[in-house]
């Protein structure tokens, strides 16, 4: 598996498909196995990378991952098969927005890893399917070190994006149903756990 794990790496590379940074990755499967987490759902799967990895943090985790993209979704599925990971991994070529997952299916991590500009509602509309004790993971919270610094971008879409997420990180601050903790890990990572109704 490592050799495809590096060959995805190429890929990604040369067909610029952005994949989550190694020292993002590394602390989720480590974060995988301290909570044991079984279940995952992930919002934007691009070839799978992030998935497999997910995937492989121990025996009994199973990832239904979701890819908008029909060249992306067809790599996914090569990818997870060489891997041998189709019995661990369901692949769903589908817009996040507009997939309807049955009402009793129960995640304990949701892993938001897609269109940036689309965070809060990928939360709002995802966070019904998290279980009790789940948890939320967000990347790319500092995207590139943009975030925090919007004022001073000239490019007009760039800096509508960064705004996006900043509006997501106010939003993930002000929640009064979620607690989050950053995490300057990688391109920055949150994670979002419900508060204690006691």
């Amino acid at each position: 598996m490592k050799e495809k794990i590096l060959e995805m790496e190429e890929y990604a590379q040369e067909h610029n498909v952005p994949i989550i940074e190694k020292k993002s990755i590394a602390f989720i499967m480590k974060f995988i196995k301290e909570n044991n987490i079984k279940n995952i759902l992930e919002i934007g799967s691009a070839i799978g990378y992030s998935t497999i990895l997910m995937a492989s943090a121990k025996d009994d985790v199973y990832v239904t991952t979701i890819e908008r993209d029909e060249t992306r979704y067809m790599e996914c599925l090569k990818n997870v098969k060489a891997c041998g990971m189709d019995k661990k991994i369901n692949v769903v070529y589908q817009d996040a927005l507009d997939v309807n997952l049955s009402n009793d299916m129960q995640f304990d991590l949701i892993f938001i890893d897609a269109a940036k500009g689309q965070y809060t509602k990928f939360f709002e509309k995802f966070k019904y399917f998290l279980s009790d004790r789940g948890f939320i993971i967000t990347d790319n919270i500092n995207f590139h070190g943009y975030v925090g610094n919007s004022d001073k971008l000239e490019n007009g879409n760039l800096k509508s994006l960064v705004k996006k997420i900043e509006g997501y990180i106010e939003f993930l601050k002000t929640n009064e149903e979620f607690d989050t903790e950053f995490f300057n890990i990688g391109d920055g990572l949150s994670i979002s756990v419900r508060k204690n109704e006691e």
